[in-house]
């Protein structure tokens, strides 16, 4: 018998025991568990290059069908809004070409092109698929005329809207006193003259005073402000500020003339607190 001693110097003893296949197996599987689980990577990887080469490839095709197919050539325009302006005018503005692919159609370019008409406020183009173009309009609503040679609209912001070859009865003063030159020129930027008396004619409607019919033209080539003529032909001096305490002087003054057995020739509102009527020939 041997006796072990705590004191005795220890050895190593071999394992005389056989590794149960099981455990050996495991190693094996999870060797082959991380080649498969590489090999899937790799697939997956493989399978998503290759889709995202097919969508390419099936949206180029669908990109191409979609600009050359007549499906989408353009085969109606139409016009919403319009009135002054004829639809065909507005169309032929838009420059939209006849089967155009509705895909190029620049909507911001085209309603460029059709605010560049002079009557035309705003315009919105509108694409409807398969192949339909909406136009719609905003037009510049006449104001009132400026007879500069011939008669001619203008809107509230001073823009000439064309020339006017019939006889009509406008429902503000007539705006004189403005050279066709400068009437022009209003189609790039307003005259400040012509401002001058649209702020005027605008100051009498918003006051719904009765001047509004009683004035017939607002002559605006005097440096001392504007000139108006009255239905009657009597010329009034406004000179070129407190244009609404002067009016209303004037609405009075005229009420009272009305009755008077001389009449006036013209009346000066350009002096404070005081009405200078003149009752023979005009200055």
């Amino acid at each position: 018998m041997t006796l072990l001693s705590p004191r005795a110097v220890g050895r190593a003893y071999e394992d005389l025991g056989d590794r149960p296949a099981l455990i050996a197996r495991q190693h094996v599987r999870r060797r082959a568990a991380r080649r498969a689980g590489r090999g899937r990577r790799a697939f997956r990887v493989a399978l998503a290059g290759l889709a995202g080469a097919t969508a390419l490839a099936g949206g180029g095709r669908a990109i191409h069908f979609a600009l050359t197919s007549p499906r989408f050539a353009v085969a109606v325009v139409e016009v919403r809004g319009a009135g002054r302006i004829s639809p065909g005018a507005i169309i032929d503005a838009s420059g939209i070409a006849p089967d155009a692919n509705i895909f190029r159609v620049d909507t911001q370019e085209v309603a460029r092109r059709i605010e560049a008409i002079p009557e035309i406020r705003r315009a919105d183009v509108i694409r409807s698929w398969p192949n339909r173009v909406t136009v719609i309009v905003e037009e510049r609503r006449p104001f009132t005329l400026v007879h500069a040679g011939r008669l001619h609209w203008i809107d509230e912001e001073g823009i000439p809207l064309g020339m006017e070859r019939r006889a009509v009865a406008p429902q503000a003063p007539v705006i004189s006193g403005l050279t066709p030159e400068e009437l022009a020129e209003m189609r790039e930027k307003p005259s400040p003259r012509a401002r001058m008396a649209i702020s005027l004619i605008r100051t009498l409607l918003r006051k719904g005073s009765p001047l509004t019919a009683q004035i017939s033209e607002i002559d605006v080539s005097r440096p001392d402000g504007p000139l108006l003529y009255t239905v009657d032909g009597v010329e009034v001096r406004l000179g070129t500020e407190n244009w609404e305490s002067r009016l209303g002087r004037l609405e009075g003054v005229l009420g009272q003339l009305a009755a008077a057995p001389e009449p006036v020739t013209s009346i000066d509102l350009r002096f404070r607190d005081q009405v200078v009527l003149n009752r023979g020939a005009s200055p």
